[in-house]
Formats: C-alpha cells, structure tokens, sequence
C-alpha cells in the first residue's frame, strides 16, 4: 500500500489526462457526426451537390479505414512536413475528433435508415421545416436506435485515449508504463487496468440509464 501511494499521483495526472482527451473528443466528435450522417444521406445531394456528397463518403472511408495510431502519428509528425503544426494535445483532439466522427456518422446514418419515410411526410402534413422534422421527429428516434452502438464507442473511446503516449503525452498508460520501467514491478501497470475496468464500469451504468430514459421511444 505504500508503493501504491507513492505512484498514485502519477497515475491520477495521467487520468486527467485521459478523461481530458476522452470528453473533449465526445464534445467534437457527436455533433460533427450528426452533421456528416445527415450530409451522407441521399436527399443531402441536394443541398451539398454530387460533389460535396462525395468528399464526405472520401472523409468517412479514409478514417474508418486507416488505424487511429496511424492518424495520430501523421497529424503530429507529417503534417509539419507541410508546415501545418499542431501542440500534441490539439493534435491528439484534431485526430480523435475527425476519427469518432467518422464512425458516429455511420451509426447515425444507420440510424436515419431505420426510421421509415412515413415519419418526415407526417412532419411535412403538420407543416414542420425539414429542420423541425429532424429535430422533434427523427433525431430522438435515431438516438433511441443508435444508444447501444453508440454506447460501444464510447467506451472504445476511453481505451483508445492510451495512443496519445505515441505523440508523448502523459496518460493513464505512460504513467504506469513509467512506473513500471523504473521500479521493476508489474504493480503499475495492474492499478492503470484496474482504473480502466473502474471507467468503463461507470460508462456502461451510464448507457443502461440512458437507454432506459429512451425506453418511451418504442
């Protein structure tokens, strides 16, 4: 228990750090998604053009495609090759944010495809704007839909916060990697296991609360 309290300061920095990275990437990430998904939709060619329509299918694929690692690693490294610099934890938000947005957005694309097209024609008869149908009619349909994938990448979220170490910022797991190298023991690298099981433990209550507050939307 003393070792423990010793190293506890280290690793409770390097929670900061990761709920830093954690509920900033959320804060950006939804809503750009939200965005994405209603421009990927078919009636969006429309308003963004073929064109605009097809750099946001470019977008999606080249983020769901590539490793986050590998994200991270061009954003901070590569982009000053071109002399685009980033501080490596705006770097860190930059290739987070772009990365989950990506994947928010085909989740809620998905879900936009699960509500049937009866629900915008009863917003049009009751004279909604097509924002009006969207916000009172169809987002709170496709939230209740899309709760349990998106609930999964949100707790995919706290374990992937880990990969800022690359661009040396001083997480959960570098601190207890830290620890590890320089007293020779497995202990550290225990407790950052235990504080994650701790943190998905809490996010998965969560995501039961929220999906049983949507439980009207039936």
């Amino acid at each position: 228990m003393t070792y423990v309290l010793q190293i506890l300061p280290a690793l409770l920095s390097g929670v900061q750090m990761t709920l830093s990275v954690f509920f900033l990437t959320l804060i950006g990430a939804i809503p750009l998604g939200m965005l994405v998904s209603v421009g990927l939709m078919h009636k969006a060619k429309t308003i963004f053009g073929t064109l605009g329509h097809a750099l946001l299918e470019g977008y999606v694929w080249l983020f769901r495609g590539t490793p986050l690692l590998l994200q991270l690693i061009f954003v901070f490294y590569g982009l000053p090759l071109i002399g685009i610099v980033f501080p490596r934890f705006n770097a860190a938000l930059f290739a987070f944010i772009l990365n989950y947005a990506a994947y928010f957005a085909e989740i809620y694309r998905g879900g936009f495809g699960a509500v049937e097209e009866g629900q915008f024609e009863a917003a049009t008869v009751l004279n909604m704007t097509r924002w009006q149908s969207l916000r009172y009619v169809v987002i709170p349909q496709v939230l209740k839909i899309v709760l349990s994938s998106m609930g999964n990448e949100v707790i995919n979220l706290v374990k992937d916060s880990s990969l800022v170490y690359v661009i040396g910022l001083g997480d959960l797991l570098r601190a207890g990697e830290v620890a590890t190298a320089r007293d020779v023991t497995l202990v550290p690298l225990a407790l950052v296991g235990v504080v994650y099981l701790v943190m998905t433990l809490v996010l998965t209550f969560l995501q039961r609360r929220v999906e049983k507050s949507f439980s009207y939307y039936k």
